[in-house]
């Protein structure tokens, strides 16, 4: 990946957008221009890790070269756009949904390109309140927090199929454990998923089952709980992320995830935000 620093000249971004992805997959993080507006730099290891104002040159990034963005679904347009992935994603097969609420609990972020989302994740972190999971799977996971597990969750999880779902999806939840790992320092990580999923997660992340199949009343549809040990996804993303090459021949979404160096940069933006 080329991490020359390249400022953009004209381009403007939404404000909650998080990282843009370029040709070839380059990181694109929004650095704060005169308090009002956010241009797009890429990430530049020594910017980084020095500190220093990033965006030395002037070769500007245009709009056709930007493939997708990853936006906080914080706005009511992010946020149906989400709702309507989900609802295309889930609703064809008879599930029931509901949109995305307009709280910040759970985090939400959506992938999109110019036309239409792509994907969306929800991230949702344990309190008094507990966990969706709770409902059908209470003792395991309380069986979780007898152990001292700091505990969170993801839902609302859609993608919509194309060239790019695996890249996208890798992004996304490497976005999901920045939040997770790095700001709220959880331990493990829980999603109910479509049983004929399990598979995939298990040889893609990592995941393991914890809670037998049984019928999930949001949706309506059956589940199975799976637990990720966050330690492990850590390992992972050290030794695979960035290392797109490495997504030919191993069997892993981390390789399609983000390098160390762009992860310390989303990190910034997401303290950015709030």
């Amino acid at each position: 990946m080329n991490f020359d620093a390249v400022a953009t000249e004209s381009e403007t971004l939404e404000p909650q957008t998080i990282v843009a992805i370029g040709d070839g997959a380059a990181a694109w993080i929004p650095q704060p221009v005169r308090r009002t507006a956010h241009r797009l730099t890429p990430v530049d290891p020594e910017t980084l890790r020095s500190g220093a104002p990033a965006g030395a040159a002037t070769a500007a990034l245009r709009d056709e070269i930007v493939r997708f963005k990853i936006r906080l679904a914080n706005s009511e347009g992010v946020r149906s756009s989400a709702s309507y992935l989900i609802q295309k994603m889930y609703g064809w097969r008879g599930y029931s949904v509901s949109p995305v609420a307009p709280d910040r609990r759970p985090i939400t972020i959506v992938a999109s390109n110019t036309e239409r989302a792509l994907a969306t994740i929800s991230i949702g972190f344990d309190s008094r309140q507990k966990l969706l999971v709770d409902a059908l799977y209470g003792s395991e996971v309380d069986r979780l927090r007898a152990r001292g597990a700091r505990l969170c969750e993801c839902t609302r999880l859609a993608v919509d199929r194309n060239e790019h779902s695996r890249e996208v999806l890798a992004m996304m939840f490497h976005i999901a454990y920045i939040s997770a790992r790095r700001f709220a320092k959880c331990t493990d990580l829980l999603i109910e998923v479509n049983p004929r999923h399990v598979r995939f997660y298990r040889a893609m992340l990592g995941f393991e089952a914890i809670g037998g199949e049984r019928t999930c009343p949001r949706v309506n549809a059956p589940a199975v709980l799976l637990r990720l040990d966050l330690a492990h996804c850590e390992r992972q993303i050290a030794r695979y992320g960035g290392h797109r090459a490495l997504a030919a021949t191993v069997r892993s979404l981390y390789p399609l995830a983000f390098s160390a160096a762009e992860e310390d940069g989303i990190c910034g933006r997401l303290r950015e935000l709030g």
